[in-house]
């Protein structure tokens, strides 16, 4: 859905394996995809060239895997040079050499594209960024090549990172990649709201404790509400009490621990509030880096941990 969504206006798409490239394949997406990570094995690189996929080729172990493939269409190859993340790619001293394997290799076709990625890009003020550049612009001295350094915080702080290709990420959700600037400093939109409702409504007096091991105890007599959403559905358990909810427009606090189906809320400030009001957990309104700040993680983990028995509905 997504894909389909971003397809008319990119020039391909990135996915972290090639079980998402066939998925989207098979789903009718004609763009091209680009296998981020590489293949993980030999096989891998007949479904490449038979599926028209993009393969980055970041590691010794793949390059040889390509020399000995015997493909029947020659793949579309980036090559990833590691310039400080010290994750993926070929060091810069190596770079000349895998780029002449690749060039004299028969299941490559030209031209090869080049790659590397920014380890602290998202913190502008410390010299990590410039300093992988400048390596990255070093390997590429007198190279003719296509190239890419930006992510989303690259995008958005480091012009010099743009290059002829940019990877945005985080803010295709309509989130910041930056810990002290908002999605809406920056002029992005929330991409998913995660919602629920109010399955029940029940008052329970001061002095009662909710929810396992009975950790909040009401001060005063409550109006308590229970919403269908919990760490089974990806809403992290590690969000504690006071953690906000928007009912009825209105911000409550969650109360009581999370369970795997169910979270408790305090509804004493929105009194009209019936079972089946909508129960926003985050998105418009109730930034999702706010509940990621609460729970002691980032955006992405929040994001992406949203399990499939949550239904999507596109609006």
């Amino acid at each position: 859905t997504v894909a389909r969504a971003l397809e008319p206006h990119t020039d391909a798409l990135a996915v972290a394996c090639i079980e998402e490239a066939i998925e989207l394949r098979d789903g009718g997406i004609s763009a091209p995809i680009l296998l981020l990570e590489g293949v993980f094995e030999p096989g891998e690189l007949n479904l490449a060239s038979a599926r028209d996929f993009w393969v980055m080729i970041d590691n010794d172990q793949q390059l040889s895997w390509l020399e000995q493939a015997a493909v029947e269409t020659p793949v579309t190859c980036w090559l990833k040079i590691d310039t400080g993340m010290h994750r993926l790619g070929f060091p810069a001293s190596d770079a000349g050499m895998a780029a002449d394997r690749l060039a004299s290799c028969r299941s490559v076709s030209a031209p090869i594209r080049y790659m590397t990625h920014l380890s602290s890009a998202e913190e502008p003020s410390l010299a990590t960024t410039s300093r992988q550049i400048a390596l990255f612009d070093d390997v590429m001295a007198g190279v003719c090549a296509e190239r890419t350094i930006a992510n989303s915080a690259g995008i958005l702080a480091c012009p010099d990172s743009h290059a002829d290709w940019v990877r945005p990420g985080i803010m295709l959700y309509g989130v910041s990649p930056f810990a002290d600037r908002t999605a809406a400093d920056l002029g992005l939109k929330p991409a998913m709201n995660l919602t629920s409702e109010l399955i029940a409504i029940k008052s329970i007096p001061a002095g009662a404790a909710v929810g396992y091991g009975g950790r909040w105890v009401a001060p005063s007599d409550t109006r308590l509400g229970v919403a269908a959403i919990g760490y089974g559905d990806g809403y992290s358990r590690h969000l504690g009490n006071d953690t906000p909810v928007i009912v009825g427009g209105r911000r409550v606090p969650m109360v009581g621990r999370i369970s795997m189906d169910l979270i408790t809320v305090d509804l004493n400030q929105v009194p009209v509030a019936r079972v089946g009001d909508d129960v926003l957990l985050w998105g418009s309104g109730l930034p999702v880096e706010e509940l990621a700040r609460a729970a002691g993680t980032i955006p992405y983990e929040l994001l992406c941990g949203v399990t499939q028995r949550v239904a999507m509905r596109v609006i």
